[in-house]
């Protein structure tokens, strides 16, 4: 089966009608949010004043209570497998969201509270499905994860990196949703292809809901996701592909990864340059890729238009980026192999890219990671 006979076989799922449903809710629910601003904006605004701040105006950020309550909508129009195949997502996921809220009401919750929070939200994934990674395709590394003590806490922390992951691309309009509604696409899609019809559906609602509400917060930026919908989002993306290679042994562990290439690849390349410049790694800075992107080409293309704009065309120009993932996901998931080259081939890419942006020429990604340069030539502080 090719791939669009898989896109074709997840639109005519028979959870179609409740992905509508979700669309819908999600941008109405959305709408009224910004619409109703001035009564709950003294807690949800998220203002301008920020180092990894680009909007002018105060805006609401609890984006993600409507992608929830959307989400509860749909499962309410799902067929009755759908249905029992969402619901721990959507009770596991409660940890991750609300700690995620509570950071965007307070601006008091702790970076390692949140980790924790989403953590837990894999462990209690976990307990109520019985489901955790027990492999990861890498030779000799499977055989510890036949271990449950292991299996579990690993996919607790694979979950909890997943979902901080989103939040750390969430920059700009539309980047993380467009980025997340396509990867739950393609998850769909491989769910699909292997058969994993329930899968498919569950997959495709998540991404509906995350598409309702990428129509209200791009192009204008009227919501913002927040922390909230973000680590749910992000905890949605882990929970579907942990199910993804748990229920369907012939998909490579690698193609996972693949699909979400961008995110998990951010992470642990801010990590990395953190680590090498004696930096904090929670500490928030304006070097990861979309900010250089939107510094170093998008604001001298469009120029002549206002922030907001080029704000909006950073994040679907970035976003849109993960299309070319879940092709090449879809097309090499049956091979350990071949997935393995894919998702280290464009991981490279992304560095040789982010090489480009700070040195203003072109480089091996190799050299940008293991040679030290002197100090006049080094990255951008």
């Amino acid at each position: 089966m090719n791939i669009l006979h898989a896109i074709n076989g997840v639109f005519q799922s028979s959870a179609i009608t409740a992905a509508a449903w979700g669309i819908a809710s999600s941008f109405v629910l959305c709408v009224l949010l910004v619409l109703t601003k001035r009564w709950h904006g003294v807690w949800s605004m998220d203002f301008s004043d920020g180092i990894q701040k680009f909007h002018t105006a105060p805006t609401p950020r609890v984006g993600g209570i409507p992608i929830v309550m959307s989400l509860g909508i749909a499962w309410t129009q799902a067929p009755a497998n759908v249905q029992a195949m969402l619901t721990p997502i959507l009770i596991a996921g409660m940890p991750a969201f609300l700690f995620g809220v509570a950071e965007d009401i307070s601006k008091r919750i702790s970076v390692m509270l949140r980790l924790l929070a989403t953590m837990a939200s894999g462990l209690l994934a976990w307990w109520i499905t019985d489901y955790s990674l027990t492999r990861v395709d890498i030779w000799g590394v499977d055989w510890f994860m036949q271990f449950t003590l292991v299996s579990v806490i690993f996919t607790a922390f694979a979950v909890g990196g997943v979902a901080n992951s989103i939040n750390i691309i969430d920059g700009f309009n539309g980047l993380a949703s467009t980025m997340s509604t396509l990867a739950f696409m393609g998850y769909a899609m491989i769910a699909w292809q292997v058969g994993d019809t329930t899968l498919a559906s569950v997959s495709l609602l998540l991404a509906a809901c995350v598409w309702g509400f990428f129509w209200v917060n791009w192009p204008f930026g009227k919501l913002f996701l927040g922390d909230g919908g973000s680590y749910f989002i992000g905890f949605g993306l882990a929970w579907v592909a942990v199910l993804l290679l748990e229920r369907n042994p012939s998909v490579s562990a690698f193609a996972a990864l693949v699909i979400c290439v961008h995110p998990v690849t951010e992470v642990l390349f801010s990590i990395y340059r953190r680590k090498v410049k004696k930096a904090n790694p929670g500490h928030p800075d304006r070097l990861h890729f979309h900010s250089l992107v939107k510094r170093r080409y998008v604001a001298r293309w469009f120029s002549q238009y206002p922030a907001c704009t080029g704000n909006s065309i950073t994040g679907v120009l970035i976003g849109f980026m993960t299309l070319m993932a879940i092709v090449l996901a879809n097309l090499s998931y049956a091979s350990t192999a071949v997935s393995a080259l894919v998702f280290v081939g464009l991981g490279l890419g992304y560095v040789a890219i982010y090489a480009r942006m700070v040195r203003h020429s072109w480089c091996s990604p190799l050299e940008f990671l293991l040679v030290k340069r002197p100090p006049s030539i080094r990255l951008l502080k």
